[in-house]
């Protein structure tokens, strides 16, 4: 092979870029190309991926982990221990919660502290979207490439390619990786109208048929 005929080699990506009034503790990882608007605050022993945006006062917990190209949008809270995989989008003022039982105190009227409950969290998983002021009660699983509706409050795990709307969040139609909604192409099948792109339908899950 000649020069010519490689490929060149890939363009390195920039260093991450925290604004001056974020506050990122010393122990949280940013991947390269990834950008802390201003006010967010990323917790000690977060992770962060490659080219993510956290955007204007979000929170991202002690040990939250962010895959690649996650978009955490204004003001959203994600509490540990959360995780978005790869291409996951959060919207505006998103919460995700992590106490079953929420209390401020003890039975015996103590504050309780973090040894006193029992941590639990959200998963998206890739490509799936967390649409503005939702809500995600933990412990529940958002699946590839879901759509979750502004303002929905998400009780159970959501299936993938679901899109599901309202309180509490139940599944109205499918839609595809566009995010648009899938429509009919025969028994059992589903026809993306932007991409064109076709699913299969079985036992009440969908999967892209290639």
């Amino acid at each position: 092979m000649s020069t010519q005929d490689r490929d060149p080699d890939p363009v390195p990506l920039r260093p991450a870029l925290v604004e001056p009034s974020a506050d990122v503790d010393d122990r949280a990882v940013l991947g390269p190309a990834t950008r802390v608007w201003h006010l967010a605050q990323v917790r000690e022993g977060a992770v962060v991926g490659a080219e993510c945006t956290i955007g204007r006062g979000a929170y991202l917990g002690p040990g939250v982990r962010l895959g690649d190209r996650c978009k955490v949008q204004n003001h959203a809270l994600l509490y540990e221990p959360a995780v978005l995989e790869d291409g996951a989008f959060v919207g505006p003022a998103v919460v995700f919660t992590n106490d079953v039982l929420p209390r401020a105190v003890n039975l015996d009227g103590s504050l309780k502290s973090g040894e006193d409950w029992h941590a639990v969290g959200v998963t998206v998983r890739t490509g799936a979207s967390v649409g503005a002021r939702a809500v995600c009660v933990a412990p529940v699983v958002v699946g590839r490439w879901a759509l979750v509706a502004a303002g929905a409050v998400v009780t159970r795990d959501v299936p993938d390619f679901a899109l599901v709307v309202g309180v509490p969040a139940r599944r109205v139609a499918w839609v595809g990786r566009s995010g648009e909604r899938l429509r009919p192409d025969g028994p059992g099948r589903w026809r993306c109208p932007s991409t064109g792109e076709l699913y299969l339908e079985s036992d009440g899950a969908l999967a892209p048929a290639d």
